[in-house]
C-alpha cells in the first residue's frame, strides 16, 4: 500500500468533475497536489478550497508539452517531486463519423490520447526517481464502442494500450502503471451532453440495466484514491466494468454488434439530427476552452 498522506500527486483535468473530486479526496487524506487544467476559474477556486499550502494550480493545456513540462517543473520546485500521476484530462465530441466536425474529432484525440502522453512524459523522471505510480484514465469505452462517440472510443482504447506498454517499460524502474475504466459518471461531460442532445438521454435509456445508471463523481474519486493507494493495475467504476473487460471479445463480436445495433440504431440516427441542429460537435464550454487554449 502507498497511502496518499505526504505524497505529491499530479492531476490533469483537475478543475471539474472526476479530477476535482479526486483532488479533494486526496487532499482530505493528506496529499500534496499539482493541479492543472485549461478551465482557469474553477481551478483557482479548487486551489483556494484545498489551500495553497497543499495545492498548486496552473492553467495549462495538455496538448502543449512545453506548458505541461513547465507545470510539472513548477510543482516539483514547490513540493520536491512527484509520487503519483492521475492522467485524467478528457473531452468528447458529438456525432457519427459522417456527422462529427473533423476539428472536434482531432481535438478529442489530442486531449484524450496525446495529452496523456504529454502528462506522463513530463512527470516520468520524477516518478521514476520516487518509484511511484501512474493512473491513466481510460473508460468502459475502451472495451465497448458506443456509436456516435468514435473519437472518444478510439482515444480511450488508445490510452489503455499506451498504459500497457508503459507498464512494461517501467517495471524495471519500480514504477507501477494502472488504467481506470468507468461507465457513465455524473461529470460535466455527461451533464452537457444530456443538456445539448435529447438523443443522448434516449440512448442511455435504451441500454441494458447496468449501463443506464449514471454514478456519482465522488464514488469514482474514492475508487481512484483506493487505486493509487494499492497501485492497482485496473480500477473499475462500478466493479462490473471489469467483467466487460474480460468479455470484450464477445462485446465486439458479430453477436455483440447485433445486440448493440438493436438497442442503439434509432438513438444514433436521432443524435446526428440533433448535432446538425445544434451546429457544433462539442459542448459550448468545451468549444470555448479548446478555442481559447
Amino acid at each position: 500500500m502507498s497511502e496518499p498522506a505526504g505524497k505529491t500527486v499530479l492531476v490533469s483535468g483537475a478543475a471539474r468533475g472526476i479530477g476535482a473530486a479526486t483532488a479533494r479526496a486526496l487532499a482530505a487524506q493528506g496529499a500534496q497536489l499539482i493541479l492543472f487544467d485549461v478551465d482557469a476559474q474553477p481551478l483557482r477556486d479548487l486551489v483556494e478550497e484545498i489551500g495553497d499550502d497543499r495545492a498548486v494550480g496552473t492553467v495549462a493545456d495538455v496538448r502543449d508539452l512545453d506548458a505541461v513540462q513547465a507545470t510539472v517543473d513548477a510543482g516539483i520546485d514547490r513540493f520536491g517531486g512527484i509520487d503519483f500521476v492521475v492522467a485524467n484530462a478528457g473531452i468528447a465530441s458529438y456525432g457519427s463519423v459522417l456527422q462529427v466536425d473533423p476539428e472536434a474529432f482531432r481535438d478529442v484525440i489530442d486531449v484524450d490520447l496525446v495529452g496523456v502522453f504529454h502528462t506522463v512524459r513530463a512527470a516520468l523522471p520524477s516518478v521514476i526517481a520516487r518509484r511511484g505510480y501512474i493512473l491513466v484514465v481510460s473508460s468502459l469505452a475502451a472495451y465497448m464502442a458506443v456509436p456516435g462517440l468514435a473519437a472518444y472510443n478510439a482515444a480511450k482504447a488508445g490510452v489503455e494500450h499506451f498504459a500497457d506498454a508503459l507498464r512494461l517499460e517501467m517495471a524495471p524502474c519500480g514504477v507501477d502503471v494502472g488504467t481506470a475504466h468507468m461507465s457513465w459518471i455524473d461529470t460535466p461531460m455527461v451533464q452537457e451532453a444530456r443538456a445539448d442532445l435529447p438523443a443522448f438521454d434516449q440512448a442511455i435509456a435504451a441500454m441494458p440495466g447496468p449501463l443506464r445508471q449514471i454514478h456519482p463523481v465522488d464514488t469514482c474519486a474514492a475508487a481512484f484514491v483506493r487505486g493509487l493507494a494499492r497501485r492497482s493495475r485496473r480500477v473499475y467504476v462500478p466493479g462490473w466494468v471489469g467483467a466487460a473487460g474480460w468479455g470484450r471479445a464477445l462485446l465486439n463480436s458479430a453477436v455483440g454488434d447485433r445486440l448493440a445495433l438493436r438497442v442503439m440504431s434509432g438513438p444514433v440516427s436521432r443524435l446526428d439530427d440533433h448535432v446538425a441542429a445544434l451546429g457544433r460537435s462539442v459542448s459550448a464550454r468545451v468549444a470555448a476552452l479548446v478555442t481559447k487554449s
